[in-house]
Order: C-alpha cells, then sequence, then structure tokens
C-alpha cells in the first residue's frame, strides 16, 4: 500500500480531515445560535458529553500503549469536566424559573 505523503499514514489524514470539518461546521452552528440559547443548548448536550466519558472508559480499557491511555485519560477528563459544568449551568438556570415563596401574611402588613 501506498500511502499519498512518506511517512504519513492516511487514515490519519482522513481523521485530521474530519477533525477539522468537525471545529468549522461546530463554530459556525453556534455562531447562529443567539446568545439566549446558549445555557439551554449547553444544558442539552450533557447526554453527548456522557457518552464521550464512556468511550473514553472503553478507550482506556483496552489501551495497550502509553498514547492511547494518556489520549482516554484526557478525553475523560476533560468530557466529565464539561458534563459537570454543564450540570451546575443548568441547576444554575433552572433555579431562574422556580416560583419565589410567597411572603408570609405578617411579613406583608409590616
Amino acid at each position: 500500500m501506498t500511502h499519498a505523503l512518506p511517512g504519513l499514514h492516511v487514515p490519519l489524514v482522513i481523521e485530521l480531515t474530519i477533525l477539522a470539518l468537525a471545529i468549522f461546521l461546530g463554530v459556525e452552528v453556534i455562531s447562529k445560535v443567539p446568545a439566549m440559547l446558549h445555557t439551554p443548548l449547553m444544558s442539552g448536550t450533557n447526554f453527548i458529553h456522557g457518552i464521550v466519558v464512556v468511550g473514553a472508559i472503553v478507550v482506556l480499557g483496552v489501551a495497550d500503549d502509553t498514547t492511547l491511555k494518556v489520549v482516554g485519560f484526557v478525553a475523560m477528563v476533560l468530557a466529565t469536566a464539561n458534563v459537570v459544568g454543564g450540570w451546575f449551568v443548568t441547576d444554575r438556570m433552572l433555579e431562574m424559573f422556580k416560583r419565589r415563596p410567597e411572603p408570609k401574611k405578617d411579613e406583608r402588613d409590616a
């Protein structure tokens, strides 16, 4: 099998191309979302980061070399931080929509 570039594997080039396209597409999509919708969008995508955590655990489970272990660990840490941050933001957002308790009758008359 001949390679397009000496010393560079074709699957790596394809993977880097997909990564670059995904970054470009993500920036384009997110830049079009109004600021008011960023928080609900983030809270709605927490499950995707949960899937990334599971995928990173699977990668770590079958990792044979140090590179895979490092990449899997970094992916797990970043995805976990994103999930936890997303839950905090979602909780804070939902607090804004809760009704405040009615003041007691004694406090209204004062």
